[in-house]
């Protein structure tokens, strides 16, 4: 077999192509260098799949650190390029420059990459930026092939399903990310913000939830309320537990919500009076806050799929918060969630409620 070192973006457009190399008697050597993709959780999913598919084909893979700040400096000046601009092109000569002296390392003739298969780039710039790669290292050569050609493109959707890969909804950088937000629908927003968290090993999430929690803490809005509205965290969500632990140390009235039907009721908190409730959250079984004493909540700690930088946030989908916050005339709404969930852009309807503030671990 013939060896080819073959840059990977993702699991999904690099399926297909390896499956064709291998019938075709090529043996790829896996190359994953994308430090351009953003967040890292986002970096770590794809960077994961790619990881997990080769050791099921018994290939080999190599992968390079993490390191946006370098990719960053490289298309510097490209930043309000449009997509399919300068900026992209950069991005391509720097990922395969790193390719193409790879390859020479171990000794390969040829590099190729899977960013040929992707329907977010221009297969001109990958073609200009790849042999411009070759020529500057030299004596490896760029394997320029069209790899949404010969049925590779309904392979590839076929080998996602079969896989279960996660399929991203944008090319990967800070960038394109801003300029697919606004086209993006509630649903696709929830499915990649859970791919997001489930990137996260629960002690990182631990962690950023402190982190989160300590900019509340701080704040001269929590250490003036008296009632406040908090939630019991579900795994995936920012953990309030030092929210609740510290507002009943300083005598505040810690208020939890419980579904009840459609609406969410409230219910003062103390730790002996929770058990699991709807949709597997722990619900206060305590004292009945009524909605005639709303009025005197001043601040509420909402939590949501995601939320953006001019307070539009989106939940579940079941609408619950917005028709609880309404009636809360005097509370300040305070978004909680990790910093990946806060985004440019939010759709937003005419029932949504938005927050006052968000507030994130600042990572």
């Amino acid at each position: 077999m013939t060896q080819v070192l073959l840059h990977c973006c993702c699991a999904p457009c690099s399926s297909a192509i390896i499956e064709w190399m291998l019938q075709h008697d090529i043996l790829p050597v896996l190359y994953y260098c994308n430090p351009n993709i953003y967040p890292e959780e986002e970096y770590l999913i794809r960077k994961n799949e790619c990881t997990r598919y080769a050791r099921e084909l018994g290939l080999e893979i190599v992968d390079e650190d993490y390191d946006h700040g370098s990719w960053a400096c490289a298309i510097h000046g490209h930043e309000g390029e449009p997509e399919r601009g300068s900026r992209c092109l950069e991005c391509f000569r720097m990922r395969l420059l790193a390719a193409a002296r790879r390859c020479r390392e171990l000794g390969l003739e040829t590099f190729t990459t899977t960013l040929a298969s992707s329907r977010w780039k221009r297969l001109d710039q990958i073609a200009e930026a790849g042999h411009w790669a070759a020529s500057v290292v030299g004596g490896v050569r760029f394997d320029d092939r069209n790899w949404r050609k010969g049925g590779l493109q309904q392979r590839r959707n076929e080998l996602l399903r079969r896989h279960g890969f996660y399929n991203q909804v944008y090319c990967g950088c800070e960038y394109s990310l801003a300029a697919r937000e606004p086209h993006m629908q509630k649903s696709e927003i929830r499915t990649w913000v859970r791919g997001l968290k489930s990137a996260c090993p629960p002690e990182q999430l631990r962690e950023r939830s402190l982190r989160a929690c300590a900019h509340i803490l701080s704040d001269g809005l929590w250490r003036a309320a008296g009632t406040v509205l908090l939630y019991h965290a579900l795994p995936d969500e920012v953990d309030t537990a030092s929210l609740l632990d510290k507002g009943r140390l300083l005598g505040k009235c810690i208020l939890l919500p419980r579904v009840v039907g459609e609406e969410l009721e409230l219910r003062v908190y103390t730790p002996d009076t929770l058990q699991r409730g709807a949709f597997g959250i722990m619900e206060p079984t305590g004292e009945l806050f009524p909605p005639s004493r709303y009025a005197e909540i001043e601040l509420a700690v909402v939590p949501g799929m995601a939320f953006d930088r001019h307070g539009a946030r989106l939940g579940r989908g079941k609408g619950y918060y917005d028709r609880l916050l309404p009636l809360m005339p005097n509370a300040y709404r305070m978004g909680l969630c990790y910093s990946f969930q806060l985004l440019d852009f939010l759709p937003a309807e005419g029932h949504d409620v938005a927050m006052n503030e968000v507030v994130t671990d600042g990572l």
